[in-house]
């Protein structure tokens, strides 16, 4: 779940250094590297970009590694995208973009009156996937639109931004006053009987689109703790883990890791969790990669945490419908055509590459 207070979700591409076992061999950014036994992506990250955050590597290889990225088979041929999201140095950013919307101009029509605009709801200050601020309102708005006009679709729609999540999914959507959320985290709904109510509720009372977008969580200790070399979520039994109120659980439940075989400490503010490691009131600090990255580098404690290379989760985002919309489900297929095709032509990593790149010179400023 989610709160207004909170919404700076993700800092993209930090360049901070976490301490991480050494691999011999040397990668470069803007090559394609060939997994050997041991290798991790943190460990790959670490040597490419002299730093942890792997979700770079994650985007440009996704097919695959989406099936099991903790494990790397040897011999796996990976993409090592450049600084600044291309995947050769001699690519364009956005030329992808670019050619699919001259190709959707030449066959554009208009809905008709039978056809209202849908109505899409996000909220601000999630940068850089929702903010009013950014580029046709961030990458997860700009996937959204994106969508509407692909795979045969050609449907008017329209944007708000209400800054209080949880009233997307309490009275806008089961109301009908919006139709999609953008966009929210789906748990394993395979797993009904493994949720907690929140992630089982999201299961039971709404609808979700493909996935839009995966983000890396990882596991943060101490060097020295008890659980720093842990290589399973079993011998996590007994810790207390630290991931902000407003952060999915999803994840954890299904491993098991429920009181009271852990204790959750939930802060409002991602930053208390890394300061509450640090000040060693909790076992375990997990959150996406690029807000980890970031809150160590903030705190000026990098060299002194250790981050788990071994174990990650990786949570999906999706666009939302409720099961109470009678359309709900027509506009999930309508956004579903859209993604397959946006992955299909690479319109996908463009718009999360450009999306990336545009917030990282934001921050440069």
């Amino acid at each position: 779940m989610r709160t207004a207070s909170h919404f700076h979700r993700l800092t993209v591409l930090t360049a901070a250094m976490i301490s991480l076992p050494v691999i011999a061999a040397a990668q470069e950014a803007c090559t394609t590297y060939t997994v050997k036994d041991g290798d991790t992506l943190g460990t790959i990250a670490q040597s490419a970009y002299g730093s942890f955050d792997y979700q770079n590597i994650f985007n440009a290889n996704r097919d695959a590694l989406a099936a099991n990225p903790n494990s790397l088979p040897a011999g796996l041929q990976l993409i090592l995208p450049c600084e600044d999201g291309r995947l050769t140095p001699d690519a364009e950013l956005s030329s992808v973009i670019e050619s699919e919307t001259q190709k959707q101009e030449t066959t554009k029509t208009k809905s008709n009156v039978y056809e209202p605009p849908l109505k899409f709801v996000t909220s601000n200050n999630w940068q850089p996937f929702t903010d009013e601020s950014l580029n046709g309102g961030g990458i997860f708005v700009r996937m959204a639109a994106t969508a509407m006009q692909r795979g045969g679709n050609d449907r008017d729609y329209e944007v708000s931004y209400v800054d209080d999540w949880m009233s997307h999914i309490d009275v806008l959507l089961p109301s009908g006053a919006f139709d999609v959320s953008i966009a929210w985290e789906a748990p394993d709904c395979s797993k009904l009987d493994m949720l907690g109510e929140f992630s089982a509720r999201m299961c039971t009372d709404f609808d979700f689109s493909l996935p839009i977008y995966e983000a890396a969580y990882t596991f943060n200790t101490l060097p020295d703790s008890k659980y720093a070399n842990a290589r399973s979520f079993d011998e996590y039994a007994g810790a207390k883990i630290c991931r902000p109120e407003a952060w999915p659980l999803g994840d954890l439940e299904v491993q098991g890791l429920v009181p009271p075989v852990v204790e959750y400490v939930q802060p409002t503010n991602p930053l208390d969790c890394a300061e509450m490691l640090m000040k060693g009131e909790v076992d375990i600090y997990s959150i996406e990669t690029e807000t980890s990255v970031s809150n160590f580098a903030e705190l000026g404690v990098t060299d002194k945490v250790a981050t788990n290379p071994a174990i990650a989760t990786f949570i999906s985002y999706h666009f939302l419908t409720a099961k109470s919309n009678p359309r709900g489900r027509v506009y999930i297929a309508m956004l579903n055509r859209g993604i397959t095709e946006m992955r299909e032509s690479g319109e996908w990593y463009d718009i999360v590459a450009t999306g990336l790149d545009e917030y990282n010179k934001l921050k440069q400023q």
